[in-house]
């Protein structure tokens, strides 16, 4: 493993890798996850949650916040990332884009469902990502944000309007910008337009070579304020870590299901194309600090 980096390395949005992911009731393929993170240079993890029924989320929760007691109790595994959270990737979606997530789990925002689904992981949830434009979620953002989670857009398909309205509930990032969501239009910039030209929301990046075009990757670092952009892995169990450059992970349809590259392999990529060293550096170190802190 090349490491580019020796200060904490963050990933704020993964869901697994090399086999393992969040949807297990086995703490020890939490530990698994958060080792085969580490033994690539990231530090720390918040592990994503997918999209399910309530009781079957909450069990998703349960298994990562034992992980992370146990973790706690004896240390990190030598070299292991730390889990310091969970990030909930639904229910709260547009099913009009959903992506690879299962669209008969999404619901539209409610409190009640909130509190069905949290009670008892509050210590442990870090981060929701909801889309602002559904009936019912701009008082959700509101509540959420007040209670100190962090609240996300993304799998939207909102209007500039509507993501500057959850911005002002009080959102402070996009997840995965431009991957499931509104794209932009001359007419109509959309979510992924307001995260570009707001200079203080934080936008999730997927810097692996699958999901985003090089030339998109170059607007969003000349347009995007450095100190806003989060990389993220969005990684899923599919990933083959023994295999380098990683082949795109994605369905019989070519469907993207999620990204190829941990945090630190994805600023690497970046440095050798040509991006500043420090300033990948600052987006998977001092940016996502800032961002889980603010």
């Amino acid at each position: 493993m090349v490491s580019y980096f020796q200060m904490r390395t963050t990933d704020l949005h993964t869901h697994g890798i090399a086999g393992y992911d969040t949807q297990t009731t086995r703490a020890e393929e939490i530990l698994k996850i958060a080792e085969l993170h580490g033994a690539q240079g990231v530090s720390e993890i918040v592990l994503s949650v997918y999209p399910s029924a309530i009781h079957t989320m909450r069990d998703h929760m349960l298994t990562v916040a034992k992980a992370m007691d146990v973790q706690q109790a004896m240390g990190s595994r030598k070299g292991a990332a730390r889990i310091i959270g969970i990030h909930l990737e639904g229910p709260f979606l547009n099913p009009v884009q959903c992506g690879a997530l299962k669209k008969r789990f999404l619901s539209n925002p409610a409190e009640y469902t909130y509190r069905r689904l949290t009670e008892g992981f509050e210590e442990v949830v870090r981060i929701i990502t909801i889309a602002p434009e559904m009936p019912g979620a701009l008082r959700l953002i509101k509540e959420v944000s007040q209670k100190g989670v962090i609240v996300n857009m993304g799998h939207s398909d909102a209007t500039f309007a509507e993501a500057e309205a959850g911005f002002r509930a009080g959102a402070r990032g996009i997840t995965h910008i431009f991957n499931a969501m509104r794209g932009m239009h001359h007419r109509e910039p959309g979510i992924a337009g307001f995260g570009l030209l707001n200079r203080d929301v934080y936008i999730e990046v997927i810097a692996d070579p699958y999901h985003l075009h090089p030339e998109t990757l170059g607007l969003i670092f000349r347009a995007k304020d450095h100190k806003r952009i989060l990389i993220v892995s969005d990684m899923v169990k599919g990933t083959n870590t023994s295999q380098r450059p990683e082949k795109a992970i994605s369905d019989a349809k070519g469907r993207l299901l999620g990204g190829s590259m941990t945090v630190t392999e994805s600023a690497g990529r970046l440095i050798r194309i040509g991006y500043a060293r420090q300033m990948v550096h600052r987006c998977i170190t001092e940016n996502p600090r800032r961002y889980l802190n603010a």
